[in-house]
Formats: structure tokens, sequence, C-alpha cells
């Protein structure tokens, strides 16, 4: 069995566009930001909705993906693992940032699924969901 430690499973909805970055050295880094929202009753019997915000990034050729598949509104799944760094920000205050790492995503929508192919060109095909 492949290890279940640090492992996250996510499906929402992006905030924003997907920002990409590449530095110097050629390695490419995306990031933005994921919205899931949960669902239950109050002590009245209410319906409540709770909406969290995980910060979401990828590395290398996920990157890519993601900015060629992804854009704000998109409904994805997306597989990876916690990372927790501190850094100091221009004033000199310590933030510490929660991300999530994405090592495997795939887009809902509704009825379609897109994937990308090789050529890094995005297709919708007719799919249930994985799960």
């Amino acid at each position: 069995m492949k290890s279940m430690n640090n492992t996250v499973n996510l499906i929402g909805n992006l905030g924003q566009d997907v920002n990409l970055i590449t530095f110097n050295s050629g390695n490419k880094k995306a990031n933005t930001s994921l919205a899931t929202t949960t669902y239950y009753k109050n002590a009245k019997g209410e319906l409540q909705k709770e909406t969290q915000w995980h910060n979401i990034i990828a590395w290398g050729i996920q990157a890519e993906l993601m900015t060629k598949a992804l854009q704000k509104g998109s409904m994805v799944a997306v597989k990876g693992h916690l990372q927790y760094r501190d850094y100091q920000d221009k004033n000199e205050k310590a933030v510490k940032v929660t991300e999530i790492v994405v090592e495997d995503f795939i887009v809902v929508n509704n009825k379609k699924t897109s994937v990308v192919n090789a050529n890094l060109e995005v297709e919708e095909v007719e799919a249930p969901l994985p799960f």
C-alpha cells in the first residue's frame, strides 16, 4: 500500500485564476486558492454553509497543466500533501503559510471532465467522476 501519510484530497472551486511563475532556473510554480464548502444543521435544525479557503501550489509540469486547464470558478478535485512554511514579509513580520502541494488534479465540469493531453492541450470528454 502506498503511504497514506500527509495525503490531502479536496474538491472545490478556484477563487482566482492560476498564477504561473517561471524562475531563472527554468522551474515553474503555480499558485491559486481553492474554496471547499461543507453543509451542516445547527442546533435549531437550520441548514448552515461553511466555506474554507486553501492555498494551492504546484510545481513543474503540474504547474503548467493547471495553468492550461483551470480558471477562476473551475471545479477541481486535487490530490496532494500539506506543506507548512515561514517567511518574513517586507515589514519583517513573521508569516506562517499552509499550502496544499498538488500531485494530481481532475477538472470537474458536471458531466464533462477536462483532460490535458501530452501536447498540453485541454480536451473535454464525457466521463463519470472517478469516485
